[in-house]
């Protein structure tokens, strides 16, 4: 799907001024009925009020707006695929979402960084295929691989430190996971970036990566936090209320462990980054994938796009219709019915 011109989400603005206006009515209408007459006067003068007629109407009102504001957007919706040929190198993300993650030593967080530092990566690339991988104490395949940067960021957002229960941080199994990942035995680049701080990987983690440079896989290591460490935080509604302590009762301290990183990268014939400067990591990952050679493969995309606006615009109509031509009147079915506790 696409959005022609975003621009216009902007009318939705008028919907809470319209409902604001009403309220303000509403207390204004009351006010002054109470000045007028009390409540028994009023509905002997004014038996056929309604509140609830009032309401739907402002309702029907506010709808037929949303949709005109949404028919000036004109969304688009593919209809034609088309398959092109694109040039390029299919890299994998494994994002640590350990506890340790939520540390604050490196701003907001460490988890929240590693995001940052994908997408800009993903906001850089041209035309080769990535896939995402969530681990802690297991590995989860969140993304295959594909051409979609969009799903890819929607689903990396999507990523917290909850979303595995078991806790520690298995890069042994986030490597075995992303061996699965390329699916073209003649493809030779394959890259696997690893984001974490580096803690409690493991002793197999280096031989695991060995195997996986004996695969054709080159793993490219980024540590995020710092070396000095920080207290590892625990939040309820965005509020610390407390640091995650051992068994002694003394707060639990994480820090970055290069060595680890280092040695893992070194053993798949990859390289170390520090990934405290974002952009600097951008510009490294662009170096170390121009210098590497392309393979062509075949991917679908949308060709043909047919505007949808004529859907909601015909909405629009009909919703101010029924405002004009049956809310307010009397109609004989509206008699019937008695919707609104009407005295005819």
């Amino acid at each position: 799907m696409q959005l022609e011109e975003k621009i216009w989400f902007w009318t939705l603005l008028v919907i809470p001024v319209i409902l604001l206006l009403f309220l303000i009515l509403q207390f204004w209408k009351y006010k002054t009925q109470q000045k007028f007459a009390d409540k028994a006067l009023l509905k002997k003068l004014s038996p056929n009020r309604s509140l609830f007629k009032s309401v739907l109407k402002i309702l029907v009102l506010c709808m037929a707006f949303a949709c005109i504001a949404i028919a000036l957007v004109n969304p688009k919706i593919g209809t034609k695929f088309e398959t092109v040929k694109r040039e390029g190198v299919d890299i994998v993300f494994a994002v640590d979402v350990s506890k340790s993650m939520l540390a604050e030593d490196i701003a907001p967080n460490r988890l929240e960084k590693s995001k940052q530092l994908v997408t800009q990566i993903i906001n850089n690339l041209a035309s080769d295929r990535i896939g995402i991988i969530a681990y802690a104490g297991k590995a989860f395949p969140q993304l295959p691989i594909t051409t979609d940067y969009a799903a890819a960021k929607m689903f990396l957002q999507s990523m917290n430190t909850d979303m595995l229960s078991s806790q520690g941080t298995a890069i042994n199994e986030a490597i075995n996971l992303a061996k699965t990942y390329y699916d073209d035995d003649d493809q030779t680049n394959r890259i696997l970036i690893i984001i974490s701080d580096g803690e409690d990987h493991g002793n197999d983690a280096s031989r695991v990566a060995e195997e996986a440079a004996e695969a054709g896989i080159r793993i490219f290591t980024i540590g995020v936090g710092s070396t000095s460490g920080g207290p590892i935080p625990e939040k309820r509604n965005g509020i610390i209320l407390n640091y995650k302590k051992d068994n002694t009762g003394e707060t639990v301290i994480t820090r970055l462990d290069e060595t680890t990183l280092k040695n893992i990268a070194d053993q798949a014939n990859g390289q170390y980054i520090n990934g405290n400067n974002t952009s600097k990591v951008v510009e490294e990952i662009k170096d170390l994938l121009i210098k590497m050679d392309k393979k062509e493969f075949e991917a679908k995309q949308f060709a043909d796009f047919e505007s949808q606006f004529q859907w909601f615009l015909a909405a629009a109509i009909l919703l101010l219709f029924l405002d004009i031509f049956l809310l307010d009147r009397k109609t004989a079915w509206l008699k019937r019915l008695n919707l609104f506790n009407e005295n005819f």
